[in-house]
């Protein structure tokens, strides 16, 4: 049957028709669909492929009319109140389906107002791709803000990557542009083709809240359903604030999932998250760690960035599979009694032409001026942390994952980076703030916001600061002008001992206080010490290959700094790999050296990072007050001559004080007095010179027993002996 009569330009002018065949029109939805009229209804439809076009209601199949000027835009009447599908034909074929222009908006008012205020906390579930049901029709809702552009289209293989098909609805001044497109799915890839409001089109844009992407070097998101996961981990999710608490035992292992372990009869891939949460987890529960911290497995196209540089910041990685699959290991370390703390990185973003920069024709996400706007180091791009539309990305960014995928935590990567205007810049080239001053007030702002977010929304995790400079208050609450984070790596501890433990034991007594300095500060922010993936990489060398003298000597020296570390007050964090002490330093691209586990050295020390991580666990003293100044004293800071140290670690009230007492010199010291806060049996709880590890079983018999004769402003002491390059733990009690 053929269609109506009514004048074409009643209903649609020819510019408007050509506009709508090049996709180019401002305004699709106020021209395509059906639309009333004089007590009638009105369809006008596109297709770019199609030589005839029809409109199939239950009633009547009605054949639309061409518009001469634009012949791939058709009209004509249609049975009111009656549901219909196109019908296309070209070249002898034909295919049907339902028009995406008879579908009301999706985004509500409220999220708009949100929107516009940039205060909508859980922006991922109005922007990106979302697999729903719309009107009756199942398909997927696209959304993407682009607040400059002149139009937006959603392409992908279910349009042939044609720009002129999906041209999206621009939702008033939110800046958001939006499209139901019907009989879609999961799995589908797609991109956002943007034209600026010069007319410009820019290159192909990936979602920045699309839920998956294509495995790198290909580029386009992916339709990924992240609904409808059947969590079981209701007992650890319940629990789990005393599992992040800073009177907790917090053990990290921290893991690049790429190169923890390959396939290597299967070419050496990597592992998969589903195998990841079986042999990963099941090693990390097996060494004693309490938490698993992942570098970042938000989407990132060059593998060689570790992660660091994202571009689907909304997307867990597809190198190791979909999203659903990642929720597989964080749920199996849930089941192990294991957290899970990711990195998060919102400090920079690449500038590859399929990410954020210049997404709509204009600096949307970054600064403008590159005195703000680029960071030299790392020739990447810094957010506009000023914008609020900015701000809110991120901040949803931290509580989507904390709520989709139950994380328990995050690392924030490079925070000085963003706290100061003129960070790794020279005189000129920085702007400084409204009041003269190099602290970026806006990164400042929007850093406290995100930790009083997450901890409002979520309350039981943890937000850890990666910030390497003396900034105040890092992990103090905001309402007392901190930054709001629950803890801060302490970079200074680490700089200090590891340089210290890499001198000479002849030397050392020359830099005595680098060991002892740490203490001066280490109660003013709620610290881990970090023993991370900086630490082996970039000509550093590994954990093992840093300690000086003959084998023994450096594989007792790492042994000795171990038991250092774990005894000294702070949660403690390691990379994967220095549990083995592997030789070589770590690359992205290989695994941990896992062949060295046949060696009694390596086995040793492995054996030791689980002995440690058991008893830190264990032991209330070694780690209730490990953010609070009465959990420590000092026995012997000044031997500087023996390079010896010595002091007390105290828990709660009931809890017996542990003694930890390190000698960083090769020569074994015996009958060193040592004064202890108790009269009475300690026993030696451990004992980095034991042979299990590699040592030669020298120390105290299993413990000593302490007289009332005092010594180092202490009521008792022992003489007690002090094995080569080895740290001992007492513990008050039989």
């Amino acid at each position: 049957m053929k269609s109506g009569t009514e004048p074409i330009s009643a209903l649609i002018s020819a510019a408007a028709a050509r506009r709508i065949a090049d996709g180019t029109h401002d305004d699709p939805f106020s021209v395509l669909g059906p639309h009333r009229s004089d007590g009638k209804t009105w369809l006008v439809a596109h297709d770019p492929g199609a030589t005839s076009l029809s409109a199939v209601t239950r009633s009547k199949t009605v054949t639309l009319t061409p518009i001469p000027e634009a012949p791939s835009v058709f009209y004509g009447e249609i049975p009111s109140d009656e549901a219909y599908r196109l019908q296309g034909k070209a070249d002898g074929k034909s295919w049907d389906y339902d028009d995406p222009y008879r579908f009301g908006p999706v985004i509500g008012e409220m999220d708009e107002y949100l929107l516009s205020e940039g205060t909508h906390r859980r922006l991922w579930t109005v922007l990106g791709a979302h697999v729903m049901t719309h009107e009756g029709t199942p398909g997927v809702h696209f959304a993407v803000w682009a607040p400059n552009a002149r139009h937006v289209s959603v392409v992908g293989d279910f349009n042939w990557w044609d720009g002129r098909r999906h041209v999206m609805r621009r939702r008033g001044s939110t800046g958001v542009w939006e499209i139901f497109i019907p009989e879609i799915g999961e799995g589908a890839h797609y991109k956002y083709r943007i034209v600026g409001a010069d007319g410009a089109v820019q290159p192909l844009k990936a979602d920045p809240v699309g839920f998956g992407a294509e495995h790198p070097p290909e580029t386009a998101s992916i339709v990924r359903d992240i609904a409808g996961y059947g969590w079981s981990d209701n007992r650890w999710m319940t629990e789990r604030d005393g599992r992040n608490a800073r009177t907790a035992p917090i053990s990290i292992y921290e893991v690049h999932l790429g190169s923890w372990k390959r396939r290597h009869d299967e070419d050496g891939r990597m592992l998969s998250y589903k195998e990841a949460a079986v042999e990963l987890v099941d090693y990390v529960h097996e060494m004693g760690f309490t938490h698993i911290e992942f570098l970042p497995i938000s989407e990132h196209p060059f593998d060689g960035s570790w992660g660091y540089q994202p571009v689907g910041l909304f997307a867990p990685t597809i190198r190791h599979g979909p999203p659903h699959e990642f929720r597989d290991l964080v749920e199996a370390a849930h089941d192990k009694g294991i957290g899970v703390i990711l990195d998060w990185v919102p400090g920079h973003f690449p500038t590859d032409a399929h990410g954020l920069a210049h997404f709509d024709g204009t600096a949307l996400y970054e600064h403008a001026d590159p005195r703000e706007g680029f960071h030299k180091d790392w020739n990447t791009l810094i957010y506009n942390y000023g914008r609020v539309e900015v701000a809110n990305f991120l901040i949803a960014n931290a509580l989507y994952w904390l709520e989709e995928y139950h994380v328990d935590g995050l690392r924030v990567d490079a925070v000085a980076s963003m706290l100061y205007r003129d960070y790794s810049r020279s005189e000129g080239e920085w702007v400084p703030n409204v009041h003269g001053g190099r602290e970026n007030l806006e990164a400042i702002a929007m850093l406290q916001r995100m930790n009083t977010t997450v901890y409002g929304e979520v309350g039981d995790i943890m937000t850890v600061a990666e910030e390497s400079t003396s900034f105040p208050g890092v992990s103090r609450p905001v309402d007392t002008g901190g930054l709001g984070f629950g803890y801060k790596w302490n970079m200074g501890w680490m700089n200090d001992t590891l340089d210290y433990i890499g001198h000479e034991p002849i030397h050392r007594k020359h830099h005595h206080h680098q060991m002892t300095f740490g203490l001066h500060y280490a109660f003013s922010e709620n610290f881990i010490l970090p023993i991370s993936h900086d630490e082996v990489v970039h000509g550093k060398g590994s954990m093992l290959a840093r300690m000086p003298g003959d084998e023994w000597e450096r594989f007792a020296n790492l042994r000795a700094y171990y038991g250092f570390m774990w005894g000294h007050p702070g949660k403690k964090l390691l990379f994967m790999g220095c549990e083995i002490a592997q030789p070589s330093e770590w690359r992205q691209a290989g695994e941990v050296d896992w062949s060295m586990t046949q060696y009694p050295n390596h086995r040793g020390i492995q054996r030791l990072v689980r002995d440690l991580n058991t008893l830190y666990r264990a032991t209330p003293a070694l780690h209730y007050k490990d953010c609070e100044a009465d959990g420590f004293e000092w026995i012997e800071a000044n031997a500087a001559d023996d390079s010896i140290y010595a002091w007390i670690r105290r828990g709660g009230p009931e809890d017996p004080p542990v003694v930890v007492i390190c000698n960083f010199t090769p020569v074994e010291r015996r009958d060193w007095t040592c004064g202890l806060p108790q009269a009475g049996k300690w026993r030696e709880v451990l004992n980095t010179d034991a042979s299990i590890y590699g040592g030669r079983d020298r120390g105290n018999l299993g413990g000593v027993t302490a007289g009332g004769t005092g010594s180092h402003g202490q009521p008792a002491s022992a003489r007690v002996t002090l094995p080569p390059l080895s740290t001992i733990i007492l513990a008050f009690g039989a």
